[in-house]
């Protein structure tokens, strides 16, 4: 089978597998040279947290409160994970919230109603999840019709459904260990261990921390030595010092402040391990590669040897998993299936996966970027809720979100193509 070496992409993508072959947006601060376009996010992500920090005297960052964000917007950026692969291929999914409400109440009914073990049914429900994604998949990639009238269609049905099966009502509850993936912390395995003015903190939440970030500089540190090897620049030593530290502050600021409270929630740690492994097969497999090569130049890709309508039949199948996942982490959270369930979660995955710096079309994006820009329409949710704005403000905020960071991706092309 023929791959897509990370030169093969770099001719067709701006973002693909780990590498930036264009690098549009760069300014220069003290001598050091930042890149807009990847770091971007990042940044407006921190003021945009300061910022409520400080409208909010502070209540933004108790654990508490950021125990909370967690909790109650993990399945919007479950589902920003998949989308993220599906919008850097090319495509587009309308149908993940109405697939979240069928795989919901499916999973209720063959644990509520049927009595099956939940093991079973978080099984069965994954797979239905997956079977809706190869029906939609199918139509997509291998009769032609494009994602959005596909997936537009499936909204439509897959909500037909779930209202033939809930009728006009809820099912619940669901078992103490759905609710406790969807709700539920870890225990203090280690005992817990002192602060100072911090408070007691579980060590083995601190310990999760410490192995996290150094899963992060070592994956970082090996980008860039790829990156070098191949060629590519790379920023300057000192300036990627300062990225890993300021990434360690925030990944253990975090875990403090979750420990502080009630250990790490679940779905915190199945997003971790969701991130780790859609994060290394984009980046580090042909899979991956061949995502972003189809999403950069189709042309080339297929002219490379790449089966272009078998990547795209899986990626709808992978965005078919992730919803059945999410379906079962939001109904497990209200303890019932409803009818009403999912509505607008499409649009909240789409906006997520833009303001995370996804192109409009396709081949750049990263997960790391897409659960980046869930968590910045998390925040502004969260941070305005606490302010006492009306939900008509928070929907002005967030929709100028969303325009100013596909306006930024429209300008930087622009200006790219301007210079080049």
């Amino acid at each position: 089978m023929s791959s897509i070496t990370p030169a093969g992409v770099q001719a067709g993508t701006q973002g693909g597998g780990g590498g930036e072959p264009r690098r549009p947006g760069r300014v220069s601060l003290g001598g050091l040279s930042l890149n807009l376009r990847a770091s971007g996010i990042y940044i407006a992500f921190a003021l945009i947290v300061v910022l409520f920090s400080v409208l909010t005297d502070g209540a933004l960052l108790t654990p508490q409160n950021i125990s909370n964000i967690i909790v109650q917007n993990s399945y919007v950026l479950i589902l920003a994970i998949g989308m993220i692969l599906v919008i850097i291929a090319g495509h587009i999914d309308l149908s993940v919230g109405s697939v979240v409400a069928v795989t919901g109440a499916l999973a209720a009914v063959l644990m509520v109603n049927m009595g099956l073990p939940w093991p079973l049914a978080l099984a069965l429900t994954v797979l239905a999840g997956g079977l809706i994604g190869a029906w939609q998949g199918y139509w997509i990639a291998y009769f032609g019709i494009p994602a959005f009238i596909v997936t537009l269609a499936g909204m439509l049905l897959f909500r037909a459904l779930t209202l033939t099966v809930l009728g006009n009502r809820g099912i619940g509850p669901f078992p103490d260990q759905v609710r406790t993936l969807a709700n539920g912390f870890t225990s203090g395995y280690l005992g817990n261990v002192g602060l100072g003015a911090l408070g007691g903190a579980d060590l083995f939440s601190l310990l999760i921390g410490v192995v996290a970030i150094a899963g992060m500089v070592t994956a970082q540190w090996r980008s860039r030595v790829a990156r070098a090897g191949y060629g590519q620049s790379v920023e300057p030593m000192a300036l990627f010092a300062l990225k890993m530290a300021a990434g360690a502050a925030v990944i253990l600021f975090l875990v403090v402040q979750l420990a502080r409270f009630h250990n790490l929630p679940w779905v915190l740690v199945l997003l971790a391990i969701l991130v780790l492994a859609y994060s290394l097969m984009a980046n580090r497999t042909v899979f991956g590669r061949q995502i972003y090569a189809i999403g950069g130049n189709l042309q080339a890709a297929v002219m490379s040897g790449v089966k272009v309508k078998k990547v795209v039949f899986w990626i709808f199948v992978n965005m078919g998993v992730l919803s059945a996942i999410a379906g079962i982490i939001f109904a497990g959270r209200l303890n019932q299936a409803g009818p009403t369930a999912g509505n607008s979660f499409e649009l909240d995955a789409i906006a997520a996966a833009f303001i995370g710096g996804a192109a409009v079309q396709g081949g750049v994006g990263k997960v790391v970027g897409a659960i980046t820009g869930g968590l910045i329409m998390a925040v502004i949710n969260n941070g305005m809720s606490l302010i006492g704005s009306p939900s008509e403000r928070v929907m002005l905020v967030k929709g100028a979100v969303l325009l100013a960071a596909v306006a930024f991706d429209v300008w930087t092309k622009r200006r790219a193509g301007a210079a080049g």
